[in-house]
């Protein structure tokens, strides 16, 4: 059995350039929410960071009230009701679900292990 990991995204025509910009959206905690194609410096900063701000101790307590209602524009603009998260639990814990008008998805990734 083969897997191809990763989004590829080179390999999307335009169509599908199009339809990722418009409909996936990328949890950071330096820039908050991203699309596919916004460009950003490089960096290395995780959301659990510890980082005093105006609204708390870190970077949870940044976004928490921001990301809800970002993501719930996306989610009206894309028509639809369900947000498949495929976040890591770290960065979707900085989004404060109850506010959420969508059905939230969470798939649960396993590895297949062969032993020999």
């Amino acid at each position: 059995m083969t897997f191809t990991l990763g989004l590829q995204a080179e390999s999307f025509s335009a169509a599908e350039n199009r339809y990722a910009q418009s409909h996936l959206r990328i949890l950071s905690g330096l820039y908050g929410l991203l699309r596919p194609l916004d460009l950003i410096q490089p960096y290395r900063l995780e959301m659990g960071t510890k980082l005093p701000n105006s609204a708390g101790k870190d970077l949870y307590a940044y976004w928490k009230p921001i990301l809800a209602p970002a993501l719930n524009e996306a989610i009206a603009d894309s028509g639809s009701n369900v947000l498949v998260n495929l976040a890591s639990n770290e960065y979707f814990k900085a989004v404060n679900t109850k506010q959420l008008n969508a059905r939230v998805i969470t798939p649960v990734f396993k590895d297949e292990k062969r032993h020999l």
